[in-house]
C-alpha cells in the first residue's frame, strides 16, 4: 500500500468512523511519514476537542456595536436612493428644459423668417 492510500484510511480512524485495512495497519506500522501524519491527525482531533469546551464571552456592548453598525449601513443606503431618485429628477428636468429651449428657438427662427419675408420692400 503507498501512504496516498494510507493517508485516506488514516482520517477515518482518527474520527473513529472506521477502523483501518489490514493493508492500512501494516503499512502504518512500517511508514514513519504515516505515523507522523497520524499523530498530527490525534493533535489536531484533541485541539478541536478542547475548543468545542471553551465558552467565550462577547463584548457587553456587542449588540450595541451591531446595531450602530446596521443603522449607519441602512441610513447610508437610503441616503444614495434619495441621491439617485434626486439625480433621475434633475436628468429629467434638464431633458425637459432642453427640449423646451429647441422648441423656443425653433418658434424665434420661424417667426423671423416670416417677418423677412412679409415685410414691404421699399
Amino acid at each position: 500500500m503507498r501512504c496516498d492510500d494510507a493517508t485516506t484510511a488514516l482520517a477515518e480512524v482518527v474520527d473513529g468512523t472506521e477502523v483501518a485495512p489490514g493493508p492500512a495497519l501494516d503499512h502504518l506500522e512500517r511508514c514513519l511519514r504515516c505515523q507522523a501524519e497520524l499523530a498530527q491527525h490525534r493533535k489536531i482531533r484533541r485541539a478541536m476537542a478542547q475548543l468545542r469546551e471553551q465558552l467565550t464571552e462577547p463584548a457587553p456592548d456587542l449588540l450595541v456595536q451591531l446595531l450602530a453598525t446596521i443603522e449607519a449601513a441602512t441610513e447610508s443606503r437610503a441616503q444614495r436612493s434619495v441621491l439617485h431618485r434626486h439625480r433621475t429628477a434633475y436628468v429629467a428636468a434638464a431633458a425637459t428644459a432642453a427640449t423646451a429651449a429647441t422648441a423656443a428657438g425653433a418658434v424665434v427662427l420661424a417667426s423671423r423668417s416670416r417677418r423677412t419675408r412679409l415685410s414691404p420692400t421699399g
